[in-house]
Order: C-alpha cells, then sequence, then structure tokens
C-alpha cells in the first residue's frame, strides 16, 4: 500500500477573506522568492517574511483608507519642511535569505535623487528613508524592518501613532522624528486619521493643512 501524499495547493489560489491572515512556518528564502512570482504585482494579498515565517494578509478598507490619509499627510509634512522625496507605496524590499517586507507606504528623503529614475529595484540600492504601515489586520514584525535597515518606521495602530528609529540595528521607540523635528506627530497624525472618519479624508486633510499653516513649526 503506498501512503499517501499531501497535496498543497498554490498560493495564489488561497481564498482569503478580507482582514484575515495568515502565517505558514518553515519556509525558505527559496519558496519565498518563488511564492512572490507566483503572486504577481498586481495584487491584494500583502506579504512579509521573516525568520522562515511567510506571513500572507489581505487588507480590510479600514486599513487603505488610513494607509492613504497617512501617506498624504507625509507628502503635506515633506512640503512643510522643505524635503523633496520619492514615494515607493508598497514596493516589496528583500535582504537575501533572511527578510522580505512590503510597507502600506514609504518614502526616499535623504536617498530620493538615487531612486528618481529607477523602475525596479536594484541589488546595491538603498531601503527607503521612511516606511508606514497600518496594522489593522495583523501585527509588523519589525525583525524584517531591522534585517532590511529602514531607519525609520512608523506603525499607527488602535488610533495611536509609535515611531520607531533604528540604532545598533534594533528599533528604538521616539516620541519625534528626524524628518520632521519639532513637529508633534504623535499627537496630530492619530487625531487627522480620527477626524478623517467623521467628516472625510478631503475636508480633514484640509483642516491639517490650516492647523500647520497656523502653527509655529
Amino acid at each position: 500500500m503506498t501512503a499517501a501524499s499531501p497535496v498543497f495547493k498554490p498560493v495564489s489560489q488561497m481564498r482569503l477573506a478580507p482582514g484575515s491572515t495568515v502565517s505558514i512556518q518553515d519556509v525558505s528564502w527559496e519558496e519565498f522568492e518563488s511564492i512572490l512570482q507566483e503572486l504577481g504585482e498586481k495584487r491584494s494579498l500583502r506579504v512579509a517574511y521573516s525568520k522562515s515565517t511567510l506571513e500572507i494578509m489581505v487588507p480590510l478598507p479600514e486599513h487603505e483608507k488610513s494607509k492613504d490619509l497617512i501617506s498624504d499627510i507625509v507628502k503635506i509634512l515633506l512640503k512643510l519642511v522643505g524635503k523633496k522625496y520619492e514615494p515607493f507605496g508598497s514596493t516589496t524590499f528583500k535582504r537575501e535569505n533572511t527578510a522580505g517586507v512590503e510597507p502600506d507606504a514609504c518614502f526616499y528623503i535623504q536617498n530620493y535623487k538615487i531612486m528618481i529614475s529607477r523602475r525596479k529595484l536594484e541589488a546595491d540600492d538603498p531601503p527607503p528613508d521612511l516606511a508606514i504601515e497600518i496594522d489593522v489586520t495583523s501585527q509588523t514584525t519589525l525583525d524584517a524592518y531591522e534585517a532590511i535597515a529602514v531607519p525609520e518606521l512608523w506603525i499607527y495602530n488602535s488610533k495611536k501613532l509609535k515611531i520607531y528609529l533604528l540604532s545598533n540595528g534594533h528599533y528604538i521607540e521616539s516620541d519625534n522624528s528626524p524628518n520632521f523635528p519639532n513637529i508633534p506627530l504623535i499627537q496630530i497624525i492619530p487625531a487627522t486619521v480620527e477626524r478623517a472618519w467623521q467628516v472625510g479624508i478631503v475636508q480633514a486633510l484640509e483642516e491639517f493643512q490650516g492647523a500647520l499653516d497656523r502653527s509655529s513649526f
């Protein structure tokens, strides 16, 4: 009698409901790369890989709205402080054999000139200067971002913004962002996100811009 072998469906055939997450352990780097190719670039699924564990997540509308709003806020703030940038959205960033992440949004600021002409990442490209994660349906794995060495990471969750700065290979939580010194981000960003649920994104951004214009930042 021949023993039955388990049958696995390709990841692309998985049917996940919005807001759901799936973790798969003991995934090799080669398997992770193969899964990325299988899924392709045009997809709603988000993936993260660290310590041989692959997480697959399907965003909720709440996640997407917060992501777009905070991205718009960052662009307003960058204009306020006079910094140029290149946005790279949810690009997949990888450190070979170690980690892979897809931020909800990310920005090249100090390194924006290097990335202006990039249509795809090259092996020696730096990580984004600022990455943003919205933890509505899953919890961001700091290990993966530490491995990729993103200097600044924002995590928005449960009406709170946490700012993490990379120091000696590990993140430390901070009340301030070196990209936006003296701006109380952990107060004004959550307030603006919550305001958007009351009056809509456009009005919330207009009010945010008005508050900046009246401030002394």
